[in-house]
């Protein structure tokens, strides 16, 4: 045996594990961060919001107030049929004991309703300051001393409740989202793989990728103050593990097919990367642009999840391209038992369901092109029938009490505001400003409140009901009409999140097309083929929403849409959408280069990539459909679009009409790059690489 030849050896040996030690020590490091990503999380309407928003300026105004930022919750006690004195007497004791155990703002008033049936008690504390869990605590002590009795009813509804109970929410996902995650992808990996060991590699891959991801949000929170809410930190996790996995099944299927050419798994494995990892690399770092697009969002929410978004791409990134190749080259061939494959075989040919659907495409291209886009077109109809902006209390899939204390205040007092409207106001003016808001139409009372700082805190009760069209007039009227002022709370904070998404559609969404329309461009070297590919996912975003607009209100009884569901659909969707098309048109390209035939290269890309790219659309949709099962409807609605999207991608769009449309226009999918001229146009044996970034 040769010296170079023993070297050789001992380099395939040496390399995977010094690539695991790497990852082993890149882990220790990370861990201890990972595990504070929690305790920087803000899902507070007001974290979401842009500095320069109203209600932003009056909660941090309010900070600075004597005592900080308030806590403002309502009591409710309801008997159907009316309160009996002795009900009166439990709401008195009770509230009275509250009052001891805490320290309030001030002594809480009755407000009986008109037809006796319910008494309100607004309760406001500023000892939990802007501290969650100590507002958490604070609430959670109330609900422990505010119990039914006797066949009263008791609830304790308000802001701080409300806010309570999404935090609780957002807590309760970080567990069971990873746990089902985990489940829905290990289950679909074992389908695919049919083997006990194989499906294990990737999925544990992936986790670590998901743990790694977590230290490297959580540390650039610290150093550039990026925002990390529950929704953002769990589409991350979702991410890792959906893309990941994709990347995973293309890596493993063409280490695959290279074990059947090569002998040793280490220079299969080589053989493998050079192979896919152009696509790969090209694929996530396009899905990582369209997500950094969001930084150009107003919203601090939808700006946050940028980053986190592409920390979550490129963890799982390079997690599939370095650790996992190393364990698949420590395991061997055997981590594919029972259907190892051997070296010099040739694979089993069996009919494929990709083939035939690509022979269906190919034989009526414009046909098949045409009814696709029929279809999409009337999906995309459903968007008419979207439900109207999601209100706060309609935001839970399964009501807690803050809930059902708004419902119950709204019957009782129908000619009454039950949630306050703050207007912070120069001292100077407090007085006028007063004076002009009792004034006002659409104002039930206003009371003067705190002073600091030459500001002055004014709380109003409106009218109209929380968040209803009264309610909104009467803030967009004082916003209008007190000049100098700023007008809050939390129905203020509502339509600053309408407004603000509004403003994000309008500047994001081009960004996003023109971001990715240049990548592709760059990439394929070609202007048809990129504005394929965009004008598909356009398509599949329309018609995914469509579905949602046919199936939120009309089979579920969602009262609402999440401001925020077209903006992050549509950034997902294009940008995961422009991920499988990479795949297909890399493929497509290899053919052409090779010298096939615009017609069979189409056909050959989609049957030799169909099945991995089908089997990719439905781990990754299935990993968002996870978030269906979440408690808040804005996650629900954002994972039942992208999932459907990703599946009509998957199956309708990548395989009919990509394929029928490249069919159909020939070389010209390729204009103007050179591979758009006729053979006998270009170099004999040319041979142009695929650029990977």
């Amino acid at each position: 045996m040769g010296a170079g030849e023993t070297s050789t050896r001992s380099r395939r040996r040496a390399v995977p594990w010094a690539v695991l030690a790497l990852w082993i020590g890149l882990l220790a490091v990370v861990g201890p961060f990972a595990a504070k990503l929690s305790d920087v999380q803000h899902d507070r309407a007001v974290d979401y919001l842009p500095s320069s928003a109203d209600s932003t300026r009056v909660a941090k105004t309010e900070d600075r107030l004597p005592g900080g930022e308030t806590t403002e919750l309502v009591l409710v006690y309801h008997r159907d049929g009316g309160l009996r004195p002795a009900d009166r007497d439990t709401a008195a004791r009770q509230v009275a004991a509250i009052t001891r155990a805490n320290p309030l703002t001030g002594t809480p008033r009755a407000v009986p309703s008109d037809d006796g049936s319910t008494l309100m008690y607004p309760v406001a504390s500023t000892a939990p300051g802007t501290d969650e869990k100590k507002r958490d605590a604070f609430v959670n002590d109330v609900r422990d001393v505010a119990r039914p009795t006797d066949g009263m009813n008791v609830v304790v509804g308000g802001p701080g409740a409300l806010a309570t109970d999404a935090g609780e929410v957002y807590d309760s996902l970080g567990g069971p989202l990873l746990y089902t995650t985990v489940a829905v992808v290990a289950i679909l990996l074992i389908l695919i793989y049919r083997s006990p060991l194989l499906w294990l590699v990737p999925l544990a891959v992936a986790g670590v990728a998901d743990y790694l991801s977590m230290g490297v949000a959580y540390g650039l929170h610290q150093a550039f103050g990026t925002s990390v809410s529950g929704q953002s930190s769990g589409v991350m996790t979702i991410l890792v593990f959906g893309a990941g996995t994709d990347y995973a099944l293309l890596i493993i299927s063409r280490y695959r097919e290279e074990l059947r050419r090569v002998e040793r798994p280490y220079d299969a494995m080589k053989e493998a990367l050079r192979g896919c990892g152009p696509a790969v690399l090209a694929s996530s770092g396009t899905v990582a642009a369209g997500l950094l697009c969001l930084l150009a969002a107003d919203l601090n929410s939808s700006r946050g999840m940028g980053p986190a978004g592409t920390v979550g791409v490129l963890c799982a990134l390079v997690a599939m391209l370095t650790l996992l190749p190393a364990v698949l080259v420590l395991l061997g061939r055997r981590v594919f038992w029972p259907l190892v494959p051997v070296h010099g075989a040739e694979p089993r040919q069996r009919r494929s369901l990709f083939a035939a659907m690509g022979t269906s495409a190919g034989r009526r291209p414009l046909v098949v092109l045409a009814s696709g886009a029929a279809l999409l077109g009337a999906l995309a109809l459903g968007t008419l029938n979207l439900p109207g902006p999601l209100k706060q209390q309609d935001s839970f899939a399964h009501r807690p009490d803050s809930v059902t204390a708004m419902e119950t205040l709204a019957r009782a007092y129908p000619g009454r505001g039950t949630q306050p409207i703050t207007v912070i106001t120069p001292t100077g003016r407090a007085d006028t400003t007063l004076s002009a808001a009792r004034g006002h139409t659409g104002v039930a009372s206003a009371e003067r409140g705190r002073s600091g700082g030459g500001w002055t805190e004014i709380s109003v009760i409106a009218r109209g009901a929380p968040q209803s069209a009264a309610e909104t007039a009467t803030i967009k009227a004082l916003r209008a009409d007190l000049r100098g002022s700023y007008v809050g709370g939390p129905s203020a904070q509502q339509i600053d999140l309408q407004d603000t998404n509004a403003r994000d559609r309008l500047v994001v969404v081009p960004i996003v097309l023109v971001s990715v329309l240049l990548i592709l461009v760059l990439l394929l070297r070609s202007l048809v083929a990129p504005l394929l590919l965009v004008a598909a996912v356009i398509a599949v975003w329309g018609a995914a929403l469509g579905i949602g607009g046919l199936v939120f209100g009309p089979l579920l009884g969602f009262e609402g849409t999440d401001p925020g569901l077209g903006l992050l659909s549509f950034v997902f969707l294009v940008a995961l959408g422009v991920d499988y098309g990479i795949f297909l048109m890399h493929r497509m390209r290899e053919e052409s280069l090779s010298g096939a035939e615009p017609a069979a290269a189409a056909l050959t890309a989609l049957r030799t990539t169909g099945g991995v790219i089908a089997s990719a659309g439905l781990v990754l949709a299935a990993t968002f459909a996870v978030l269906t099962n979440m408690g808040l409807l804005q996650l629900v609605e954002l994972g039942f679009v992208i999932s459907v999207g990703v599946l009509l991608d998957t199956f309708l769009v990548r395989t009919y009409l990509v394929t029928s449309a490249s069919v159909a226009l020939g070389r010209k999918v390729w204009w103007p790059g050179g591979l758009s001229r006729e053979p006998d146009t270009e170099q004999a044996g040319r041979q142009e690489p695929l650029p990977v970034g």
